[in-house]
């Protein structure tokens, strides 16, 4: 399985920075890129509607969202830093590929659905500021995924200097909407004491912790601190858990600071005059300036509105290149992951205003958080299992207070989201004119991805652990193989990639040398860290690699052939014609996967590499 955001992989070096402040800064960074989804436009939805509705009286879901996020954050840096995997890897080589598919399925709907409330939220921001309409604002977004790409080959550090000084604008532009609002600080602090007023603060408050911990934040976590490069031991591996913790304490405090403030501001201003019912952000922007008196007020809210938007959708997009290949390791150009995942969500934008109109995305924004979590517990239970196995964590799992106080949290926000879908499902059985579809269709769904979740919670308890290497890859040693003998070369390479692409290789290779030649299999591990150490990296993909090099080997020599086996490490179109012409070879057989024009941008052409590079025949077998 190739490294998480391969491109950026263990791109920042931390070893040679001396102790103290500067060690820290060169781990400061990735919990930034997350804070902002703790601050994108959906979180202003559901801030608003809660502040304007119930005044202060949720601020404390805020606060025990903000504890619940620190540490499952923690624990998804924890996983990336110690197992060198996200989370999307780690369940790929954990689950079935049937439950893999439906976790990929629930985890691109989050996605979508976050991507939504960021499109919106920038949209309306530049409706806010500039009058541009919100169809053009959502075209507009199309542009971010030119952006990333852009900052993602200056590095990560200037992504990060990016995302912060977009954090900073949203941060200051806060503290200025506070001085104007003036609120009370007696009924702040009162805030923070658990109440539920009714069941609509129960969908809101329920929303506020879709909108808080997001499951998109925890494959994204546990992917970026993978590029910080450290020392692998067991104190350089401690240091590194202990730097991103204070990396995550700052920047989701700030993500606080900033929610909060959105609430209060809500509260404060519409809730104080008897406003109950703003939920549109962009009401909250027209009633601003006539409520605190300056037209600093909505100016401020736009400008921050926009910057949240601008962050949150190149996180957005990295989470989309992370969930889609470590579910489906599923490699193509970066730059055509991205375009797919800013379509998700920039269609069901559109379509969403083009036939519900402008007035309903206060409504949407609030549902996209809503769905976010309902896909929580998909994403936080396989995580809990994960961080709390020794075997993957090798000494350092995490302690028995640590999983009771995950396991708790785990627990509320199930337990929130059944009641929710309960007594959504209720209302639509008692309000339907046909309930009969509804049996038919949401409630077998219902059940379903319920029985999903007990699963997911049980199957580590029941299933007796394999101390081998699982290959979860859609690699096949399993070959049919003819021994027709024909005429006999001296010495034929054949170059394999576990695929279905080799059956026919090999035979064709036999059916030209038979059993008296002797075969070279090669393969080529194409890895970041293959590219940077060669023969000398020992990551999970080399391992797979390796042992199904050796089984080609043991397999084909029971059936009288003479094998030998050459294992090269980087990219195939330099590598194979490397080993070809430092070797005695007669032909190179290589097997395609049948792919031009369109294919050939998105999985490269190695054939064409190879055969310009080599002196010897090269017979290409089309798959």
């Amino acid at each position: 399985m190739s490294k998480s955001l391969e491109e950026v992989h263990e791109s920042i070096a931390t070893e040679h920075k001396p102790s103290g402040f500067r060690k820290i800064l060169a781990f400061l960074g990735p919990a930034y890129l997350i804070s902002v989804g703790y601050m994108d436009p959906g979180n202003w939805a559901t801030d608003i509607a809660g502040g304007s509705q119930f005044g202060y009286a949720l601020l404390w879901v805020l606060l025990m969202s903000n504890i619940m996020a620190l540490l499952l954050q923690s624990l998804s840096a924890r996983l990336g830093i110690v197992t060198q995997r996200d989370l999307a890897q780690a369940s790929r080589e954990t689950y079935s590929p049937f439950i893999n598919y439906i976790l990929y399925f629930l985890a691109e709907i989050a996605i979508a659905a976050c991507d939504l409330a960021e499109v919106l939220g920038m949209a309306i921001g530049l409706n806010l500021l500039f009058g541009i309409s919100l169809i053009q604002g959502v075209m507009i977004t199309v542009l971010d995924t030119f952006l990333l790409l852009f900052l993602i080959n200056k590095g990560m550090r200037k992504m990060e200097a990016f995302i912060l000084a977009l954090v900073l604008i949203i941060g200051f532009s806060f503290i200025f909407e506070m001085i104007f609002a003036q609120p009370s600080v007696a009924k702040i602090a009162s805030g923070l004491i658990p109440s539920l007023p009714n069941e609509n603060a129960l969908y809101i408050a329920i929303g506020i912790i879709g909108a808080t911990v997001m499951p998109h934040n925890l494959y994204l976590h546990s992917s970026l601190v993978q590029t910080r490069k450290f020392d692998r031991s067991k104190k350089g591996i401690s240091q590194a858990l202990k730097y991103n913790f204070i990396d995550s304490t700052i920047a989701l405090n700030l993500a606080f600071f900033v929610n909060a403030a959105i609430l209060i501001l809500g509260a404060a201003v519409f809730y104080q005059n008897g406003m109950f019912e703003v939920a549109e952000i962009q009401d909250a922007h027209k009633l601003l300036e006539p409520l605190l008196g300056t037209k600093w007020a909505p100016i401020l809210f736009a400008v921050a509105l926009i910057a949240a938007g601008q962050s949150s959708t190149v996180t957005g997009t990295l989470a989309g290149q992370i969930v889609m290949e470590g579910y489906l390791n599923l490699r193509i150009q970066p730059w055509v992951r991205r375009i797919i995942t800013r379509l998700i969500a920039i269609i069901p934008a559109v379509i969403v205003i083009s036939v519900f109109g402008e007035s309903v995305t206060g409504k949407m924004l609030i549902l996209s958080q809503v769905i976010l979590s309902l896909q929580l517990g998909f994403a936080i239970i396989p995580l809990i299992h994960f961080v709390s196995d020794k075997e993957k964590m090798k000494g350092f799992e995490i302690s028995t207070t640590t999983q009771i106080a995950s396991w708790v949290i785990a627990t509320i926000i199930v337990s929130l989201n059944i009641k929710l879908v309960f007594n959504e499902i209720q209302n639509w059985l008692e309000s339907s004119e046909n309930p009969t579809i509804l049996w038919c269709t949401v409630v077998p769904l219902a059940i379903g991805f319920l029985i999903l979740l007990l699963y997911i919670v049980f199957k580590p308890f029941i299933s007796n652990a394999k101390n081998v290497i699982d290959n979860h890859s859609p690699h096949n040693t399993v070959l049919k193989l003819n021994t027709k003998e024909n005429y006999h070369n001296k010495n034929i390479a054949i170059s394999v990639d576990f695929s279905e692409a080799d059956e026919k290789a090999l035979n064709h290779a036999f059916d030209i040398g038979g059993k008296e030649t002797r075969y070279t299999l090669i393969h080529v591990v194409e890895t970041v860290g293959a590219m940077l150490y060669g023969n000398k990296t020992s990551d999970h993909e080399t391992t797979i690699d390796e042992n199904l090099l050796l089984e080609y080997k043991m397999l084909l020599e029971e059936r009288g052939f003479h094998i030998d086996i050459k294992l090269g490490f980087g990219k195939p179109g330099k590598i194979i014609p490397k080993i070809i012409n430092e070797g005695n070879y007669d032909l190179l057989i290589m097997g395609t996967h049948g792919h031009s024009g369109l294919k050939d941008l998105i999985f490269g052409t190695t054939v064409d590499n190879v055969r310009h590079k080599i002196s010897i025949p090269l017979f290409i077998i089309k798959n």
